[in-house]
Order: C-alpha cells, then sequence, then structure tokens
C-alpha cells in the first residue's frame, strides 16, 4: 500500500438519493467494498422517497476517493461540504439559545457547569445558530477545496 493510501482521512459529503434508489444497502455497500468508516451526521427520507444523507467519511484517501466516485456511479448526487460551525469562546455568554435550535445536540447545555458545550463531530454545519446567537459567537467557515 502506498502512503496515501493508508493515511488516514476525513471528508463530510452530502448525499441526494433519487427515490427509486432511496432503499438500497449503498451505504452499506460503501463501507464494506471501500473499508471506509462512516458517520450518519444528518439523514432525511421524503414523503416522495428522496433520500437525504449527511455522511462524515473516514479511512485511507484513497479508498474515500474510490467510494465518492462509486457514489456517484450509483445515481448519488454527491456535494462536499464546505463549510463548518466555529466558537468565539472568549465571546460566547452561554445564554443557551443556540442549544434550543441546534438539530443535532452538537450545542447542549451543561446544567451543572452553566455552560454551553459544542461538540464539532455532531455539527452538520447547517448554520442555524449563527443567526440566533445574540453575540455573534458561533461563525461558519468557509473551507477551500472540493471533490
Amino acid at each position: 500500500m502506498t502512503e496515501q493510501q493508508t493515511k488516514a482521512y476525513r471528508k463530510n459529503i452530502h448525499l441526494t438519493f433519487p427515490p427509486e434508489i432511496s432503499g438500497k444497502p449503498i451505504v452499506s455497500d460503501l463501507v464494506r467494498r471501500y473499508d471506509l468508516t462512516v458517520n450518519i451526521l444528518k439523514a432525511q427520507i421524503t414523503p416522495r422517497k428522496e433520500g437525504y444523507l449527511t455522511l462524515e467519511i473516514s479511512g485511507g484517501e484513497d479508498n474515500c476517493l474510490k467510494g465518492i466516485a462509486y457514489l456517484r456511479e450509483q445515481d448519488v448526487t454527491v456535494t462536499d461540504v464546505s463549510q463548518r460551525i466555529s466558537r468565539d469562546e472568549d465571546s460566547c455568554m452561554h445564554c443557551g439559545m443556540c442549544t434550543a435550535i441546534c438539530p443535532t445536540s452538537a450545542l447542549a447545555m451543561d446544567i451543572e457547569a452553566r455552560v454551553v458545550v459544542f461538540d464539532k463531530d455532531r455539527c452538520t454545519a447547517c448554520g442555524l445558530c449563527t443567526r440566533v446567537c445574540p453575540v455573534g459567537a458561533m461563525n461558519v467557515e468557509v473551507e477551500n477545496g472540493g471533490l
């Protein structure tokens, strides 16, 4: 194996499944065929059977790229999640407004310590918290690059 194949690699991607394939085990096949680990960040199937999935994939970079190509071959639309949320710790006043709107519970109130805890690994970068933060402590960071 080359160094690129064995190097740890992580990527957040958004997948859109057309109705005719939303019930197929494509993600399961992705994991098995390309020796990848996936973390489901957000998932939805609409009443029209369209599927939407935000995943963090990790494994060897070569396998991740082959896996993304496999998804596209299956007629899955793959979009790079090119933004992340960060928090300015000095500005945050731990009011908890963001915890009420966070769909993944990446932002949660630690009742005993009376602080808002931010779990970046659970964050899907939806940006809702940035809109409600009264002091602007939550920020969207746009990453360069793409698929």
